[in-house]
């Protein structure tokens, strides 16, 4: 029998730790939220956005007017830098990309359309598309800038 020094076995078990308390399991009810979330998106945004978060092709290049078409939602796009209160008001109130050359707003509201929780939802299942890292930073980014009491 071979025995493994104690040092190797506590790194071993805080790796263990640290790999588990980064990603607990999820609820049943953050999985039914997913889950509506999922479904409202393929209904609303995946239009524009993608069916799997993908954004238009050429998303970073001005179309011929002078508009960025529908980023990616997934890793490689930048919806993880933004804070849950920030995504909230996006898709409630819309958005028009300041670097955009005209004064149309280029992402509609839906405000109107989904209730506060449906909203919620969506963005859940937005972060399920981000890498554990950008999961991370989104969730600090959302400590300063949480989710307005509305949609609590």
């Amino acid at each position: 029998m071979h025995s493994i020094p104690l040092g190797v076995v506590a790194g071993l078990l805080s790796v263990a730790a640290l790999t588990h308390a980064a990603k607990p399991p999820p609820s049943s009810a953050n999985q039914q939220r997913i889950g509506a979330g999922r479904l409202i998106y393929q209904q609303y945004c995946a239009s524009c956005h993608g069916a799997k978060g993908e954004g238009k092709p050429g998303w970073q290049q001005r179309d011929a007017q002078g508009e960025l078409p529908p980023p990616p939602h997934g890793p490689e796009g930048h919806t993880w830098k933004h804070a849950d209160g920030m995504l909230y008001r996006i898709i409630r109130d819309g958005w028009r990309d300041p670097f955009n050359k005209t004064k149309r707003q280029t992402m509609p509201a839906y405000g109107q359309t989904l209730a506060p929780g449906e909203i919620r939802a969506v963005i859940t299942y937005l972060k399920t598309l981000w890498t554990p890292e950008q999961r991370r930073i989104q969730r600090e980014e959302s400590r300063r800038q949480p989710f307005p009491p509305e949609a609590q």
